[in-house]
């Protein structure tokens, strides 16, 4: 075949993709992973029981927004980098603003506190488990994520593969805050910053190999 005439046969019954394609498709996989995330959250490990009662506390909140605001800056990245030659910006800032936010308060308490309790300001009771358990339940939307850009067109695998993981992983940890019982922020920084990193690193890896066309 003669390569006018193989351009010619490819051309034939082009249209544009339709404006904001790759949010619905991500949007999506939201719906479908979110659900599956909070199924699996609830079976596994349980809702805390004293839940209404600890909403009323700063920390429960700060615990709840900072995987929120990785997830949507997670989101707002993924559907830029699904899209060929839309440039990220400023968007990376909404990952390190949040993390900023919880070391700082991390580095205040744990200077303002005695030497001995330290360690347990960072180790907690669930440190073991803490990482692996956000990972876990993130697993949902990581999948549904990528599923999703393997229909889009990601020029920048590795990105696009952390950014979703990014996504997730802010998912996976702000379901498992309805079930965690710690509170400092030195455990936050440490331990949910790891959880969320796990799919970020995964998707990093994986995404040359899935998200190639």
């Amino acid at each position: 075949m003669k390569t006018d005439d193989l351009v010619a046969m490819l051309a034939t019954g082009a249209a544009p993709v339709p404006p904001g394609a790759a949010s619905r498709r991500l949007s999506i996989a939201l719906l479908v992973g979110v659900p599956l995330s909070f199924a699996w959250m609830t079976l596994v490990y349980g809702m805390r029981r004293d839940l209404a009662q600890v909403m009323v506390w700063p920390m429960f909140w700060v615990r709840m927004l900072l995987p929120i605001c990785v997830a949507v800056t997670g989101f707002v990245i993924l559907q830029r980098l699904a899209r060929p030659g839309v440039l990220v910006r400023r968007a990376w800032l909404g990952l390190v603003a949040p993390l900023g936010v919880i070391w700082v308060m991390a580095a205040v308490m744990l200077l303002s506190s005695p030497a001995e309790e330290r360690p347990t300001l960072i180790m907690g009771q669930t440190w073991r488990t803490c990482a692996m358990n956000i990972a876990t339940i993130s697993l949902p939307v990581f999948i549904a994520a990528l599923v999703a850009l393997k229909g889009l067109a990601p020029t920048r695998p590795a990105l696009a593969g952390a950014a979703a993981g990014a996504m997730a992983g802010g998912v996976g940890a702000a379901v498992y805050a309805l079930h965690c019982q710690e509170l400092a922020a030195p455990f936050l920084a440490v331990w949910y910053v790891a959880g969320i990193s796990l799919p970020v690193v995964v998707g990093a890896l994986a995404g040359p190999r899935i998200l190639r066309w």
